[in-house]
């Protein structure tokens, strides 16, 4: 796997691109010389977290034969408050679904992802502690 980080203009404003051309822009606070123009690196791994365990999710669930019609993530993270650098301590993921879906097979395919299967997670529950919960429809869980 490689990745590759190119600069774009004067500031701090940068690209990451994989061996695919797929990209993602990154960026810095304008106290850091940034122009807010893509995700600050901190977001971009909360993102992966998000992305990581939403690939697990949707497939665990298409195995067990869910009709799973539409799929959100919201991640609230907070970091050490200190000065750089400063870590997750604590992560809350909440998915939300809608479809004709068992609430018992949802369960199971966050708990998989969140506990056994996501990448992410495992790196990152080194410093924070993660916790989820999850929506179906107007079933809150």
């Amino acid at each position: 796997m490689k990745i590759f980080i190119r600069r774009v203009g004067e500031g701090v404003h940068m690209e990451a691109s994989n061996e695919d051309g797929a990209v993602i822009s990154m960026d810095g606070s304008p106290a850091v010389g940034g122009v807010n123009a893509g995700m600050r690196p901190m977001q971009v791994l909360l993102s992966s977290l998000g992305g990581c365990s939403g690939i697990d999710v949707i497939d665990i669930l298409k195995k067990q034969r869910q009709d799973l019609k539409d799929f959100r993530i919201e991640i609230n993270g907070q970091r050490e408050d200190k000065p750089a650098p400063s870590v997750f301590t604590d992560i809350h993921v909440h998915f939300t679904l809608s479809g004709n879906l068992d609430e018992s097979k949802v369960k199971r395919a966050i708990d998989l992802s969140m506990t056994r299967y996501c990448s992410v997670a495992r790196i990152l529950e080194k410093t924070a502690k993660i916790s989820y919960s999850f929506t179906i429809e107007n079933g809150e869980k």
